[in-house]
């Protein structure tokens, strides 16, 4: 096959984002079928059963973002996870039928064909990528052979980033554990404050241009926000009374903390190349940052606070005002959400991701309720 050679390495650990990078492969498999108008992959939650839209290269049409759905929703497509076939659609107008958001919008775009091959990473289903076509019966058997190479690549890379990533916050659990950082920091609190941060992300994506990877990596970066506690003595981290000025000094510390060891962590693992490594440190950097300018550590306000620390910040304290604490019983719903409208009134939250989180309460709901405490699950 003409334009083959090419290496994960050149593929996936090259600069830019995936997106970017996808669309780098893409121009060298319109090299030899011209005719593939779209490349996308969907990655799997088997927490929630979703598949989520991550990252594309679209030549015509409109690329779907920000969009989810269960996989168990889908026969054929859970059926293709499960085998680990790959399918065929040679006249989608003709197999595809109207009625959900995803089949409608498929059915305008001008694709005529499709190939779909699912992904797996250490035995688990990842997800899917698509190849479509505005030409009818495109996806021949010579065509399925060489798309079934680059897909290879695509699995591959998408895996070996992944698991850079989650190597990273395993890491980042293991020392949490070490040094014992009990009561709020358990991994509920994480994982609920987590899925805060994307619901809010997914909200706010068209407003602040967050694209679906963008969204996936705040998700995965977002139980790393506090990991500069770990250097944070215990009297003083699980302390039950108000904090003396000097205590409150030397716990804001671990802002900085966090920002040393994540530095280290993205140079140990080889994560410099990734764009989103930036999030990442975002996110331990200025977590604690009021819009303002009465945050710390720096003081940062307005347009200077990135983001997805704005997003972190918002999920985080809505986790803090409903939660058990050593200190205090859990607020209602509705009672901290008033808490957060009332900061975002006095200047320090962003009104949009406070507002993002108000209109996704069915799912913050869910969140609540699939995501207990140990100690108050029995």
């Amino acid at each position: 096959m003409q334009g083959m050679p090419l290496t994960v390495l050149e593929l996936f650990q090259g600069h830019g984002s995936v997106s970017e990078r996808l669309a780098s492969l893409h121009a060298r498999v319109l090299q030899t079928m011209s005719a593939i108008d779209r490349i996308a992959c969907v990655l799997y939650d088997k927490q929630t059963d979703l598949l989520k839209t991550f990252a594309n290269s679209t030549r015509q049409g409109t690329a779907i973002e920000g969009y989810q759905a269960k996989l168990s929703d889908s026969h054929e497509l859970k059926m293709l996870a499960d085998s680990g076939r790959c399918r065929v659609i040679d006249t989608i107008a003709e197999s595809v039928r109207p009625g959900s958001t995803h089949s409608d919008w498929l059915l305008r775009q001008p694709w005529q064909s499709s190939f779909t091959v699912p992904m797996y990473d250490n035995g688990g289903f990842l997800g899917f990528i698509f190849y479509d076509s505005a030409q009818p019966a495109y996806f021949n058997a010579a065509n399925q052979r060489d798309l079934l190479l680059y897909s290879n690549l695509i699995n591959m890379a998408l895996s070996n980033e992944l698991a850079a990533v989650r190597s990273v916050i395993v890491s980042a659990q293991v020392a949490r554990d070490f040094v014992d950082l009990r009561d709020f920091e358990t991994g509920a609190h994480l994982e609920r404050m987590a899925r805060y941060a994307r619901l809010i992300a997914r909200a706010v994506a068209k407003r602040y241009q967050l694209s679906d990877e963008t969204i996936e990596h705040i998700y995965l970066f977002a139980p790393l926000h506090d990991i500069g506690k770990i250097g944070i003595p215990d009297h003083i981290l699980l302390k039950q009374g108000p904090l003396t000025p000097d205590e409150r000094q030397q716990m804001q510390t671990h802002v900085e903390k966090g920002e040393q060891l994540m530095q280290k962590v993205i140079g140990d693992f080889g994560l410099q190349h990734l764009p989103d490594s930036t999030v990442m440190r975002n996110i331990v950097a200025c977590h604690h940052e009021f819009l303002n300018g009465s945050g710390y550590p720096r003081g940062l306000s307005g347009e200077q606070v990135p983001v997805e620390a704005r997003i972190i910040t918002v999920a985080d304290i809505f986790d803090a005002l409903t939660s058990v604490r050593p200190y205090k019983r859990p607020w209602s719903v509705a009672d901290a959400l008033t808490e957060l409208r009332a900061m975002a009134s006095a200047g320090k939250l962003d009104p949009y991701c406070v507002e993002a989180l108000a209109s996704s309460m069915d799912e913050a709901q869910w969140i609540v309720q699939h995501f207990v405490d140990p100690a108050l699950a029995g």
